[in-house]
């Protein structure tokens, strides 16, 4: 995850992290990402059943049971591990997590327990009478998912009126004291709705938005031939950048992030080269402190069923299951083989990856893409759309001559299907 509004305009400085130590149990939670200690924010899918059914949902969600997910029992034994921990973060996902009936129960828990609690939902099942749950339980964020406006969002999640339900239950939690922000994932389905979103932000007074990367899991692999070229990635990303400096301009408070390509840290760090180069090293140790992509580090999940993940797209491979071992040890023990990869993976990476200059701000960026398109875990992200030159591979070198063996996709290659 991108701080890219703190970054881009200085909210937040090395000095900022270092007041706290870079402890995740002091920072606030703006500065997790630059923590040293790297104590996971933990993605709990609370269940996999959903009111929608999204073109890219990773979980594969549809709106019917699914037997063997955690008891409410076992989630509140769950969460008392999480505190004792001391995750800095819980957030409950989905599917949609509204659709638990326990929901509100187990996040009064966990809220008493000290976790912060963040809920990601798609919004549409916001209604007066859960806003006010929402706001009494606990939950000090709501992520509301939005892919577009109006007709675009229904296509993409499913269901006419989907958008105006959405927007609605946003409004009734902004309007409880609760703080609300936007969730945008952006493939070829909606690039064109990108503008129209940081419009809205600024009619609709919403303070954050993230804006998340295609990643190829569950639907969302389905559909990977939706994908943004790197061309056009990398047209998107400068446009956020340029609307976050815009926002600055003009006064405008909103926070920006992006969220799993972590090539853009490298992007945002050439620009402040380029336009602020007295603020381009201390950026670089922001980057460096954040350590690009965090799966089996400072990210976890826990999917409905009880196994545990290096991260929310990664279900097709578990490190344990809470109801065999308590979170806290699976996520400790180093003998796993790939968490063992995760912990330090520079040193395994194939491909570009293995001759780029920017692995301490990348981190190899994210294994769930490559493992999907390439089959193999540790094969370059295809999704990277630096060139050879930018991250350092020379023709005619070993480094040329490793990268040549994983292809990465080019602009003819990518068919809309």
């Amino acid at each position: 995850m991108l701080s890219v509004t703190r970054l881009l305009n200085g909210t937040a400085t090395p000095a900022d992290a270092l007041r706290y130590g870079r402890l995740t149990g002091k920072v606030p939670s703006h500065l997790l990402h630059f923590s040293a200690d790297k104590k996971p924010v933990v993605v709990w899918n609370v269940t996999q059943r959903c009111n929608l059914f999204c073109i890219h949902c990773y979980a594969s969600s549809q709106n019917r049971e699914y037997p063997g997910e955690l008891t409410t029992a076992e989630g509140l034994q769950l969460l008392d591990d999480l505190a004792r921990f001391g995750a800095p973060t819980l957030l409950f996902s989905g599917g949609e997590p509204l659709t638990r009936p326990d929901l509100f129960e187990l996040v009064s828990h966990a809220s008493a327990s000290g976790l912060r609690c963040v809920l990601s939902t798609n919004g549409t099942l916001i209604t007066p009478e859960a806003a006010d749950k929402i706001a009494e339980s606990g939950f000090t964020y709501v992520g509301v998912s939005l892919d577009g406006i109006g007709e675009a969002h229904d296509k993409i999640r499913g269901k006419k009126g989907a958008f105006d339900e959405a927007l609605r239950g946003l409004r009734l939690c902004r309007d409880r004291g609760v703080r609300v922000g936007l969730r945008f994932t952006i493939h070829r389905k909606n690039l064109d709705q990108l503008a129209d979103i940081f419009d809205l932000l600024e009619t609709e007074h919403i303070d954050r938005c993230c804006v998340y990367h295609l990643a190829y899991a569950g639907r969302g692999d389905r559909i990977r031939s939706y994908d943004l070229t790197p061309a056009e990635t990398r047209a998107a990303v400068e446009f956020i950048f340029d609307r976050v400096q815009d926002y600055e301009r003009r006064g405008i408070d909103k926070e920006i992030l992006t969220v799993d390509n972590h090539t853009d840290n490298v992007l945002l760090y050439r620009r402040m080269q380029r336009d602020a180069p007295e603020r381009a090293d201390e950026v670089y140790q922001m980057l460096e402190w954040n350590g690009g992509n965090q799966s089996g580090i400072a990210i976890a999940c826990v999917d409905p069923r009880g196994n545990v993940h290096a991260d929310q797209f990664s279900w097709d491979y578990t490190l344990g299951n809470v109801r065999e071992r308590l979170f806290s040890e699976v996520w400790a023990d180093a003998s796993e083989p790939r968490m063992a990869i995760l912990k330090d993976r520079k040193a395994h990476l194939k491909g570009r990856c293995a001759g780029c200059k920017w692995l301490e701000v990348c981190n190899g960026n994210l294994r769930v893409r490559a493992e999907r398109y390439f089959e193999d875990f540790l094969a370059p992200d295809p999704a990277c759309y630096l060139t050879d030159e930018e991250i350092g591979i020379e023709p005619g070198s070993a480094a040329a001559a490793e990268a040549s063996k994983w292809p990465v996709p080019v602009q003819q290659e990518w068919v809309v299907a």
